[in-house]
């Protein structure tokens, strides 16, 4: 299989170990963009989730809803954000009943395109992470933590070294993010 589409993150870090691990068992997709909030993610939701047909999937969203406020004004707010996420969820399990969804938790660290505007910036990312803990139990779905263990590898090197602005993972982040969701699947598998 090709490594187009699948990005250079956590998602290929954790496709390279699943599919060493099960030669030829698994497809994977990765259907993420850069910039998308909640409403994107739904605007896309038959196109790019349902006519696919997955049989697992993975979901990290929430801190562009964030950060577009900060920067351009086009953020999603927690209520909207979490209202959109529960409609998401919903149609997705109405379309695709066997369907596994895991949620990953929406994460922050102080860095330089988060210092200048850190305490409301990591209070909003706090919020969407709690609707998405909130949202994972509502539907019964597997809700990956990643915020305190990002904050923990940071605390042994430092926040640029896991996240290198605050918002984007390293590869050292990405690592760590792979081994959550890895961790995950090979359960479910």
């Amino acid at each position: 299989e090709q490594l187009e589409g699948t990005g250079t993150g956590y998602p290929l870090l954790v496709k390279a170990q699943l599919g060493f691990e099960n030669p030829g068992e698994y497809t994977f997709i990765n259907k993420g963009i850069s910039g998308n909030r909640i409403v994107d993610v739904y605007a896309r939701i038959k196109k790019d989730i349902i006519n696919l047909n997955p049989s697992y999937m993975s979901i990290l969203i929430g801190v562009n809803d964030v950060w577009h406020e900060f920067g351009e004004r086009n953020g999603v707010d927690a209520v909207k954000f979490e209202r959109v996420f529960d409609w998401l969820i919903t149609e997705l399990k109405e379309a695709l009943p066997e369907l596994k969804i895991l949620i990953l938790e929406p994460f922050v660290l102080k860095g330089p395109a988060t210092e200048h505007v850190w305490e409301g910036f990591s209070s909003e990312v706090s919020l969407r992470a709690a609707a998405c803990k909130r949202l994972a139990e509502k539907h019964g779905l597997i809700f990956v933590p990643l915020q305190e263990k990002l904050e923990a590898l940071a605390a042994q090197t430092s926040n640029t070294y896991v996240l290198g602005d605050g918002v984007h993972p390293t590869y050292a982040g990405h690592e760590l993010i792979s081994r959550e969701v890895y961790n995950v699947y090979k359960d479910l598998l």
